[in-house]
C-alpha cells in the first residue's frame, strides 16, 4: 500500500463523491426499470436482481473514471485491485429482499476505506454515504468531519447517537441471516434479550439500521453475518455521530458480530456476551 496522505481536502472530496455516486445509483434504482429476480445468492431466500448488477456497474464505472488507481470491492463481483491504498466498498442494494417485495427499506451504500476490507480489524472507513432510493433520505460522513442526514427537500442536518443509557428503555435493531441454522441460532440469542429491552426492530437493511443508530432513531443495533459492504459506510456514519461499532468483548466488527450504539452500546455488548456464552457458538457452516 502506498503512503496515504488523507488530508482534510481529500477526505471532503471522497465524502462528496461517495454521496454523489450513491445518489446517482439510487435514482437508477428508483426507476425500477427492468427490475426482477434473476438469480439466487447463497440460498433460495438470498436474492439478487438485475438492478443490483446495474447499480454496481454504474458505481464501479464512476469510480474508475474518478480515481482509477483505487481498488474496488463490491457485493456483486467485479472486484479489482488498486495501487493507492484506498478501496471502495460498495453494496448496490442493501436490503434486496425488501426491494423485491417493494418494501421501502433498502439503500445504496458506498464507502472509501483504507486497509484490507477482507480482514476484520485491518481496515478503516474514511468516507461514505448511504442513500434510500424510495424516501430519498441520505446519510454521509468523513473521518473527523461528523455525520449528516438529509430528508427530502429539507436541508442537511448534523446527527448524533442516542443518549439513552438504560437498556430496559432502549429500542434495539437487529437482522437475521439467510441460512436456516443461522436464523435458529439468532432466535436463541434474541429470546433472552427481548425481555431486557424496550423492544426490537428488524428493518431488513443493515446499512439503514446503522444510519438509524447514528441519528438516534435506534438506541443500538446488533447482528451476526454482516459483510464489509453491509457496514462500511454505516459504521463510519455511526462513529462520526458519536457512537461506537465493535464486535463482542472488544473484538473488531466482523461477520462474527457487530454491535453499534450510543450510550447503551457497552451494556448491550456485555448482555450479548452473557447470552452468547449460554447459547453457545454459532453452528459451523
Amino acid at each position: 500500500m502506498t503512503d496515504l496522505r488523507l488530508d482534510a481536502a481529500l477526505l471532503r472530496d471522497l465524502e462528496g463523491f461517495a454521496l454523489g455516486v450513491a445518489s446517482e445509483a439510487a435514482l437508477l434504482i428508483a426507476e425500477r426499470a427492468e427490475a426482477g429476480v434473476s438469480a439466487t445468492k447463497s440460498s433460495p431466500t438470498d436474492v439478487v436482481t438485475e438492478m443490483d448488477r446495474r447499480a454496481q456497474a454504474l458505481i464501479e464505472e464512476r469510480i474508475a473514471a474518478y480515481r482509477p488507481q483505487d481498488a474496488f470491492f463490491g457485493e456483486e463481483d467485479g472486484n479489482r485491485a488498486g495501487s493507492s491504498g484506498i478501496t471502495w466498498v460498495v453494496d448496490p442494494i442493501d436490503g434486496t429482499v425488501n426491494y423485491v417485495y417493494d418494501i421501502p427499506a433498502y439503500a445504496v451504500s458506498v464507502a472509501a476505506v483504507v486497509g484490507d476490507p477482507r480482514t476484520p480489524g485491518a481496515w478503516t472507513p474514511v468516507a461514505g454515504a448511504v442513500v434510500n432510493p424510495v424516501s430519498g433520505e441520505r446519510f454521509w460522513a468523513r473521518a473527523g468531519g461528523g455525520a449528516s442526514r438529509q430528508r427530502g427537500r429539507l436541508g442537511a442536518t448534523r446527527i448524533g447517537v442516542s443518549t439513552q443509557r438504560d437498556l430496559s428503555l432502549a429500542l434495539i435493531g437487529t437482522g437475521f441471516g439467510y441460512e436456516p441454522a443461522t436464523r435458529a441460532w439468532q432466535a436463541r440469542v434474541l429470546a433472552p434479550l427481548l425481555p431486557r429491552v424496550r423492544d426490537i426492530r428488524r428493518f431488513g437493511s443493515a446499512a439503514l439500521d446503522l444510519c438509524h443508530v447514528a441519528d438516534g432513531s435506534l438506541d443500538a443495533y446488533y447482528e451476526r453475518g454482516l459483510n464489509p459492504w453491509d457496514m462500511a459506510a454505516g459504521s463510519l456514519i455511526v462513529t462520526e455521530a458519536g457512537g461506537t461499532v465493535s464486535g463482542l468483548d472488544g473484538a473488531p466488527a466482523s461477520r462474527d458480530f457487530v454491535i453499534a450504539g450510543g450510550a447503551c452500546a457497552n451494556d448491550l455488548n456485555l448482555l450479548l456476551q452473557a447470552i452468547h456464552e449460554k447459547v453457545g457458538p454459532h453452528p459451523a457452516p
